[in-house]
C-alpha cells in the first residue's frame, strides 16, 4: 500500500543521512482493567500505571487450537487532521495466558502498538518510554498479573519486552502508517511461552517475542479454543481468550497532560471525541486466520465499562449531559465496503456499524468466578 508523503519524506531523509529532530520522551504504563468489587476485590495498579477503557473485538471459533495459533492481518492507521495517537496511547492484540503466580493461575498479555511513537524502553513494570515520530509504530508486550497479599490485590507486570527487528535488543521493529502487518500468536513443542511474531509485509522485516518470564516461567495460552466464555478469570468481560482492543480513556503521550487518565466529557480527552477519530485514517483489521487455516465463524464486541452507559455516567462520573455531543461519544467497531473491521466512528466506506455504540451491552449480565451478573457479555455482531 502506498504510504503517505510524510512517511516517504521520513524515509528519504534517513537514506540521505539527515538527522531528524527527536521529540522529548514520554513515558506511560497502561494496565489491564480487572473486575472491581468495593470492599471485596479491590485491585490496585502498580505505581505509575493506570487502566481504564478497553472496547474489544473478538474473533470466535470452536476449531481445535484456535486460541493457541492465530494470525491477525491489519493495516496500520495514518495521521490526518488529527494524529492517530490522539484518541489514546496504544492499541493491542492480546490474550489470556497461564501464570502460576497470578490469581486463578491466569495473566493477560497485551502486544501494545504505540501510534506516532518510537519506543526506546519497555520497562520491567510494564511501562513504555517513547518519543514522537509521526506515522511511526513500535511495540512492547507487557503481561499483567494479579497477586494477593493479605486482603490487598495488586496488578503488576510478570513480563515485558520490546518488539525488536532482530538486529539488537534495543532496536525496535519500526512500522509505518499504511503498512500491512501480521500478528501471529503461536506455541512450539518447547512449551517455552506463547510466541508472537509481527511481520511488516511492506518492508519484509519481522520481530518475535517469547513470553518466558524470569520470575514466573513460560506463560502459555490458557485456553485451546477461541470461544466466548473462555475468559480471563479476574477480568470484567465474558469474552474470547484473544482479542483486539484500542485503549481509550487516556490522553496521548504527545499532548499536555500526557498519558493522563480521562473520562467522557473532558476536553483534554480525544477518546470520546468523534472529530478525533474521523480526523485520522482508521485501523483496518483485514481478518484472522487460525492454525488449521480456518477463519472466525463469528465476531463479537464488548466494552468493559458499558459503552454508552459510561458516557451517561452510569458506570463512571462524567461531564456529559447526553450521549452524542462533542467529547461525548463512545467509539465503535464497523465493517467497511472492503470487508475490513474499522474502529472509531462511521467512515466514508462504512457498510455496517452494528448500531454504533449500541453494539456494546450496557450492564453486567454474564457470569464468571465472581458470580452471576458480574461481567459484561460479548455481543455477536457479525
Amino acid at each position: 500500500m502506498k504510504r503517505t508523503p510524510a512517511i516517504c519524506v521520513f524515509g528519504v531523509l534517513l537514506l540521505l543521512g539527515f538527522a531528524l529532530p527527536v521529540a522529548a520522551q514520554s513515558s506511560g504504563c497502561i494496565a489491564h482493567r480487572p473486575k472491581y468489587l468495593e470492599g471485596v476485590f479491590e485491585v490496585h495498579y502498580d505505581s505509575g500505571c493506570t487502566g481504564h477503557d478497553e472496547p474489544e473485538l473478538d474473533p470466535v471459533s470452536s476449531a481445535a487450537g484456535s486460541a493457541r495459533d492465530l494470525t491477525w492481518t491489519v493495516i496500520l492507521p495514518a495521521d490526518g487532521s488529527f494524529p492517530a495517537s490522539a484518541p489514546g496511547p496504544t492499541f493491542w492484540f492480546g490474550g489470556t495466558v497461564t501464570d502460576p503466580n497470578s490469581l486463578f493461575g491466569q495473566a493477560f498479555v497485551e502486544l501494545q502498538f504505540y501510534p506516532d511513537a518510537l519506543v526506546s524502553n519497555c520497562t520491567p513494570q510494564g511501562g513504555f518510554v517513547v518519543s514522537n515520530a509521526p506515522n511511526t509504530y513500535t511495540a512492547c508486550s507487557p503481561v499483567w498479573k494479579v497477586t494477593q497479599t493479605g486482603t490487598r490485590f495488586q496488578e503488576t507486570a510478570a513480563f515485558n519486552a520490546m518488539l525488536t527487528d532482530g538486529s539488537g535488543p534495543s532496536n525496535p521493529l519500526i512500522m509505518h502508517a499504511g503498512d500491512v502487518v501480521t500478528v501471529h500468536w503461536f506455541t512450539t513443542p518447547a512449551a517455552d511461552g506463547f510466541h508472537v511474531t509481527v511481520t511488516d509485509l511492506n518492508t519484509g522485516k519481522a520481530g518475535t517475542i517469547v513470553l518466558n518470564s524470569k520470575s514466573d516461567g513460560p506463560l502459555m495460552p490458557a485456553f485451546d479454543t477461541q470461544e466466548i466464555g473462555n475468559a480471563l478469570g479476574w477480568g470484567i468481560v465474558f469474552d474470547t481468550p484473544n482479542s483486539f482492543v484500542w485503549e481509550i480513556g487516556h490522553t496521548s503521550p504527545f499532548t499536555t497532560p500526557a498519558d493522563q487518565f480521562c473520562i467522557p466529557g473532558q476536553t483534554i480527552c480525544q477518546s470520546y471525541n468523534a472529530a478525533a477519530w474521523a480526523g485520522a485514517s482508521p485501523i483496518q483489521i483485514l481478518g484472522v486466520k487460525f492454525g488449521d487455516g480456518s477463519a472466525p465463524r463469528k465476531w463479537a464486541v464488548v466494552s468493559d465499562f458499558g459503552g454508552i452507559a459510561e458516557v451517561l455516567g452510569i458506570t463512571n462520573s462524567s461531564n456529559c449531559n447526553a450521549y452524542g455531543g462533542p467529547f461525548c461519544i463512545y467509539p465503535w467497531f464497523s465493517v467497511s465496503s472492503t470487508g475490513a473491521f474499522n474502529f472509531g466512528v462511521d467512515y466514508p466506506n462504512t457498510k455496517k456499524d452494528f448500531g454504533q455504540a449500541n453494539q456494546y451491552p450496557q450492564t453486567e449480565q454474564c457470569g464468571g468466578p465472581f458470580g452471576s451478573n458480574s461481567t459484561y457479555c460479548a455481543n455477536v455482531v457479525h
